[in-house]
């Protein structure tokens, strides 16, 4: 008899701090969510325009300064799949020279 009262009480404890710690969830869930606001993940994505477009309002010149060789070797079918085999730079030396 004392094995089934102690049970039932420890059960009725339990239940009674798994709703103080639902009803203190919701408060404190603001801080901790899993998605975030509109203007968080805006934030969080938002590029840099001065890299996107110079002041005339042009496109802004490529950053990587291979990135105008690179597109020339992958518009011609035999310079692309040379440049798979052994890499853009002897590729596009091989198909183009130097300069």
């Amino acid at each position: 008899m004392k094995i089934v009262l102690l049970l039932s009480l420890l059960t009725l404890v339990t239940l009674c701090l798994c709703k103080q710690d639902a009803q203190a969830g919701p408060q404190d869930s603001g801080k901790r969510t899993a998605f975030a606001s509109r203007r968080e993940s805006s934030e969080l994505v938002r590029r840099p325009k001065r890299y996107l477009y110079n002041w005339h309002g042009l496109p802004a010149p490529y950053l990587d300064p291979l990135e105008q060789k690179r597109e020339v070797c992958e518009l011609n079918p035999d310079c692309d799949e040379l440049a798979d085999h052994i890499g853009f730079s002897e590729a596009y030396r091989r198909f183009y020279g130097t300069a």
